[in-house]
């Protein structure tokens, strides 16, 4: 046949001649291309001229419109039954949301729990470090900071970035507001400060040259402290406070305060360094002329020169690898705002702390470096310090003070032989397990103490703003990588949620202008990224936000759930509205979230949150439900009893619990194997008429995507030949379906694999691109759907869907290598031919959408091969 003929114009043809054997209406025991079309019930009735044989032609025509009614509306998207026939769900940011969830999830810690007796107090090995995060500003009662502090200080203190400009700030206005988020060295910046101002002034000899000042005088009493001046024996000195402005009922100073208090600075030649945590109560503070921000450390400095020093005190002589286990005491939780305690002299300053971390310079001081063994043992520090797998334990992006040197501690050991290989991995991982138990440790202790210089009844009030930085936490632990808008207000919710469940009693005030972004980030170890936000089912760059460090997600979560029962409640609450959010970035990641808190505690899991959701009406609760489910299962501990509910549910489930299971089967991971897994969704599916027909037929298509995708093929054409109908139904719809799913819709694979890459492709041709050994299985599937009377109409309307993919709006290559691929093998015989000419034809015939002739032409000569066309045009010319 000519390429000409494509754009002719011939009445509709007959029905297909043939039928194939697996097509549920053909002849048991017929092949594709026998002439069977007497035989099959879609072929044209005889021309019997008698009025019952009319009637029945009549009838029969109109049970088969009912039958093709039926089979269209179990093609339709289950998971669209709330939202109506015209609102399609976004499955393609939905699957998105779920892998991102997984991964951020994912960090290699399979119901790992830090081995601590007392989490203030780390004991690894011989390595003995303190890390009580309970301890606060209220402990550091009024007194001088010792000479041997400040020595320490000065010797090993690791500048900030922009330390010289918070110098300068403090000379020149004699006070300085100093911001920070707790642990990240803010006090130890604070004292090296002071200590440097107040070195060459008038207390230069005095002992008691920096003093710090009990939190709870505040600055106003600190100011009378300074006039007074110790009956006026005081000059020059340095004064560090940390007022707690987190308690309830706690006003933070005004405007007014500091400048009293910089005016009685002046005047007895001193300056001051109020350290506050970034916030909405310290905001107005860190805005006005005395605040400042202070920076983090650098962790590779902090590292090296820790590093340094606790390879240089544990040998006095030459360091021997692998030599002597000597005992280690140094206490990492003695030294102000987590910072460690520092031998007299075992510190090195900045710039040796960058020789150290290359490994090459040679300490100033005398270090034992003789014979070079102290330069090769921290190039191996180094090299270890690189090593992907100790990498991937720490988990954090930049480490504390505190964090620094307890990891120096274990690499260290590790390189002196006194730490093993497991016992450094184990301390790694437990850097972001202390985090998240400073993090909640003692949150609401705040709530039961009295008001400042009050004994009577303890503050109620403010419970919103104390939870809310908890909330934050919790909130990205569950929503990392979505917009930051959409984590702000789970955490309000959350936030809300606490307060209530802390003080039943009282309504909690909102606060409607408290938000800091930039102090979310910092109190939360956070980082804002630019990035893709599924709205509507397109991508739009929106401000995304994550945790840094892969490792604090799965933290923060093991401490919420292992250490602090009372707080599952309104955890549970709060992730049962999340389910309900029509956001799929919202509604996956917290459905991931809720399958490792079940893993956790499944008997609580299950009972709050798996089971309540599965049989509730809407299939968004019941998504969420299977896919916690299927979280579950991916741990090898919970795996088995995942399969045993999923597999309850499949045989002796209510409605909506098989339909949860069916969900859960087309994730791949909730049966024994390939045939289990199909054989529960044809139960599912065939049951009460077909009822759940089109919720298992996805969830077929679903596995496809699949290593096993050759065992799914075969199973569907098992069932096509099947005596049941239903059983045919199921495999036709599931055909259908799997020529009208995109591959973004089903499949977890990151870009980069060659489905991953083919996004938009509808499933049917990626797979028939990407994997050519089951080309003729899919054609052969397809033809079945094509020449099945109930299916027909869907399947060719299935067929110019994936005919118009060829290439883009603008002329670019789309699917055209699988439609080359599938083509051929689907019109090998010349009925199937004519069939598809036609279809061009009437492509070409569409008023809305009309195909261009050289479009059709090209889309004809994928299907034929050019000796059979070439063939053909000898034969219509004679």
């Amino acid at each position: 046949m000519a390429d000409e003929a494509v754009a002719e114009h011939p009445a509709e043809p007959a029905a297909p001649k043939a039928k194939d054997a697996r097509s549920p209406e053909a002849p048991r025991g017929g092949a594709r291309g026998d002439d069977n079309a007497k035989d099959a019930p879609d072929a044209p009735g005889s021309s019997d001229p008698s009025d019952a044989a009319d009637a029945e032609a009549a009838e029969r025509e109109k049970e088969r419109e009912r039958a093709a009614d039926r089979f269209k509306d179990r093609t339709r998207d289950p998971l669209a039954e709330e939202q109506g026939e015209e609102e399609p769900t976004d499955a393609a940011a939905a699957t998105r949301a779920r892998r991102s969830g997984q991964k951020l999830l994912a960090s290699g810690r399979d119901l790992i729990g830090f081995d601590r007796s007392d989490v203030g107090r780390l004991h690894i090995g011989d390595i003995n470090i303190g890390l009580d995060a309970r301890r606060s500003g209220l402990s550091m009662r009024d007194g001088p900071v010792p000479e041997e502090e400040l020595l320490r200080i000065r010797r090993t203190h690791i500048e900030p970035e922009g330390y010289v400009r918070l110098r300068r700030a403090l000379e020149a206005r004699r006070l300085l507001v100093l911001g920070g988020a707790p642990g990240t060295g803010r006090a130890s910046t604070a004292l090296a400060l002071l200590e440097e101002v107040t070195r060459d002034g008038e207390s230069g000899q005095n002992a008691e040259r920096v003093r710090r000042a009990d939190p709870e005088r505040g600055v106003r009493e600190l100011a009378g402290q300074v006039v007074a001046g110790e009956g006026g024996r005081l000059r020059g000195t340095g004064y560090l406070l940390e007022p707690a402005l987190d308690r309830p009922g706690t006003l933070p100073p005004d405007g007014m305060d500091l400048d009293q208090l910089a005016s009685a600075l002046a005047e007895r030649g001193s300056y001051a360094v109020v350290v506050v945590s970034v916030g909405s109560a310290a905001n107005p503070l860190l805005a006005g002329r005395y605040g400042a921000i202070c920076p983090p450390a650098p962790t590779r400095e902090l590292v090296a020169v820790r590093l340094r020093k606790r390879l240089e005190e544990e040998h006095g002589d030459p360091v021997r690898v692998g030599g002597g286990s000597g005992t280690r005491h140094g206490d990492g939780g003695g030294g102000p705002d987590g910072h460690a305690d520092r031998d007299r002299d075992g510190g090195r300053d900045e710039g040796r702390a960058r020789g150290a971390d290359r490994g090459g310079d040679r300490p100033r001081g005398g270090g034992p470096d003789e014979d070079g063994s102290l330069s090769r043992l921290l190039e191996r520090a180094a090299e270890l310090r690189e090593d992907p797998e100790v990498t991937e334990a720490v988990g954090l992006d930049d480490l504390r003070p505190a964090e620094a040197e307890l990891f120096a501690s274990l690499l260290a050991g590790h390189l002196l032989g006194s730490v093993g290989r497991e016992e450094l991995l184990s301390g790694c991982r437990g850097l972001a397990a202390v985090q998240a138990y400073e993090w909640f440790a003692g949150v609401d202790r705040a709530l039961a103490a009295p008001p400042p210089g009050d004994g009577r009844a303890p503050v109620r009030s403010g419970t919103a703003a104390l939870f809310h930085p908890v909330a934050f936490r919790i909130a990205l632990a569950v929503l990392g990588g979505a917009s930051h808008s959409a984590v702000s207000a789970a955490a309000h919710l959350l936030t809300w949620e606490l307060s209530v469940q802390s003080d039943p009693d009282s309504t909690p005030a909102r606060p409607l202008f408290c938000d800091d972004p930039e102090s979310d980030l910092a109190l939360s170890r956070a980082r804002p990224a630019d990035g893709p936000v599924d709205v509507a089912g397109a991508e739009v760059t929106g401000r995304l936000i994550f945790y840094r460090g892969a490792a604090l997600p799965a933290a923060v979560l093991a401490e919420l759930w292992d250490r602090h029962f009372p707080v599952r409640a309104p955890v549970v609450r709060w992730l049962r509205l999340l389910a309900d959010d029509p956001r799929p970035q919202v509604s996956m990641r917290a459905a991931v979230a809720a399958g490792e808190l079940s893993v956790r505690d499944f008997e609580h899991g299950y009972a709050e949150l798996v089971r309540p959701l599965a049989e509730a009406p809407t299939p968004r609760r019941r998504v969420f439900a299977a896919t916690a489910l299927d979280q579950a299962a991916g741990h090898a501990s919970h795996r088995r009893a995942v399969r045993k509910v999923v597999e309850d549910w499949s045989r002796h489930g209510t409605p909506a619990l098989r339909w949860t299971a069916a969900m859960a089967l087309g994730y791949g991971r909730s049966a024994d194997s390939m045939d289990d897994t199909l054989d529960a969704l044809a139960r599912i599916g065939v049951r009460d008429d077909g009822e759940q027909l089109a919720v298992a037929s996805l969830n077929v298509v679903r596995l496809l995507t699949l290593p096993e995708c050759a065992t799914v093929l075969r199973r569907l054409a098992d069932w096509t030949g099947h005596r049941g109908e239903e059983y045919q139904d199921l495999a036709l719809v599931s055909i259908v379906r799997l020529a009208l799913t995109d591959v973004d819709e089903v499949l977890d694979d990151e870009p980069g694999t060659p489905l991953g890459d083919r996004g938009d492709w509808p499933l049917l041709l990626a797979l028939a691109a990407t994997r050519p050994e089951l080309t003729g299985k899919l054609a052969d599937l397809f033809w079945t759907a094509l020449n099945t009377a109930r299916s027909r109409d869907v399947a060719f309307d299935a067929l110019e869907t994936l005919l118009r993919s060829a290439s883009r709006k603008d002329g670019r290559a789309w699917t055209r290598e699988g439609l080359a691929a599938l083509l051929p093998a689907l019109t090998a015989e010349e009925h199937d031919q004519r069939r598809l000419k036609w279809l061009l034809q009437r492509m070409m015939r569409d008023q809305d959408r009309p195909l261009t002739e050289e479009r059709a032409r090209a889309l004809w000569r994928l299907a034929v091969p050019a000796r059979q066309r070439r063939s053909d045009e000898e034969e219509s010319h004679g």
